[in-house]
């Protein structure tokens, strides 16, 4: 795989950041700043014009191997097959990316929605889950500003284009918003939690980041019928920032070693190098939360621990999802990089984890770059 250990990574970015000097171990040279665990970057190339991305690795076992395959799904372009989220993929561990077509065709297009929500041009910020055989996609349709919004479900048995009974099939709606409601039905992240239940964790501005109680195999709320299709699930508030914007959306909830961590973009998305989206995390032992921050500050209070942020040419950073393979959790998101006159590209960091058990995702370098003194 194209990635190096953590300690390899640590020592060339320190020595990148620090004196030759310091690094051959001189007594006059400057000591080497102890940042503690770091993440490491994929080294991606390929198709990367990717916004909102959400990353699962098709594995027959619970370690990364050479034949994984990995996949990207993303927010449409309107000018393109619908504007239905769009399919990369990688056979070369998350190195090399190509882009293998859209969530569906004409022939399969959820015309219902645009039916709903008026003025769509393409479909945002999808989730992709494995359960039991079944591969089921959440898409996002809604305009910009308005939370008059819902979220829909494909299914498909598999992710491999080249399979002749590759098809995904739309499922109709899981959760809606209609202008009235507190909360925007946008950006679904989706955990199965110890019991085996799965939760669909959404939301962006209004009043923050909401959950719902879904049920396998439909994937829908819990209790859904076509009569009644919002079933018997009750949101939950699970963060906000009490602010009158409310900058908070795209949340994506990761079950590791008996937590549940709350991943989440904050801040201004979409404005090219002005952009100011950054991403934090908190956690829970409760699915539903309530979520805390490493310094104990509930997210419905504006809590969040920083997670990764502007640096460099990378501006912007959000969008995130999370997809753990063994011991290991790799942060897909997007970015608008500065190099390229800010368009958007996929990045992916396999997560560093503190001792008390917290994600980290700068590197080395950006971590001595933050330790270094300021004059």
């Amino acid at each position: 795989m194209p990635l190096r250990s953590l300690a390899a990574a640590a020592l060339a970015a320190s020595c990148l950041a620090l004196t030759l000097a310091a690094c051959s171990g001189s007594p006059d040279a400057e000591a080497v700043p102890d940042v503690g665990p770091a993440a490491t970057e994929v080294a991606v190339s390929g198709d990367l014009r990717t916004h909102d991305p959400a990353l699962i690795i098709d594995d027959a076992g619970t370690d990364a191997t050479d034949d994984d395959v990995w996949y990207v799904f993303s927010t449409g372009d309107g000018r393109v097959a619908l504007g239905a989220p769009q399919i990369r993929r990688s056979l070369d561990a998350g190195a090399t990316w190509e882009h293998v077509g859209e969530l569906w065709t004409a022939a399969d297009e959820p015309y219902w929605s645009r039916e709903i929500i008026e003025g769509v041009d393409n479909f945002w910020a999808p989730e992709v889950i494995a359960h039991e055989g079944t591969y089921y996609a959440y898409y996002s349709a809604s305009t910009f500003g308005s939370n008059t919004s819902l979220i829909g479900l494909y299914t498909n048995t598999t992710l491999d284009p080249d399979d002749p009974a590759y098809r995904w099939v739309d499922q109709g709606e899981v959760w809606r918003s209609d202008g009235t409601a507190p909360y925007n039905a946008i950006d679904p992240g989706v955990v199965t939690d110890a019991d085996g239940t799965p939760w669909m964790a959404f939301g962006s501005f209004w009043d923050g980041l909401f959950m719902v109680e879904l049920e396998w195999p439909s994937g829908k709320p819990v209790g859904a019928t076509p009569e009644q299709p919002r079933g018997t699930a009750e949101p939950v508030h699970l963060a906000d920032r009490g602010t009158a914007t409310n900058a908070i959306e795209a949340p994506y909830v990761l079950s590791r070693d008996g937590w549940y961590y709350l991943f989440f973009s904050r801040d201004s998305c979409c404005k090219g190098t002005a952009s100011t989206y950054n991403m934090a995390v908190g956690r829970s032992t409760d699915p539903a939360g309530p979520y805390l921050d490493a310094d104990g500050v509930a997210l419905l209070d504006d809590g969040g621990t920083s997670l990764l942020d502007t640096d460099g040419a990378m501006i912007g950073p959000g969008g995130q999802s999370v997809y753990q393979l063994g011991d290991t959790a790799y942060l897909a998101f997007h970015y608008y990089d500065e190099d390229l006159g800010g368009d958007f590209q996929l990045g992916i960091r396999e997560l560093a984890w503190t001792e008390d058990g917290w994600p980290v995702a700068r590197t080395a370098s950006e971590l001595v770059a933050r330790a270094a003194p300021v004059d």
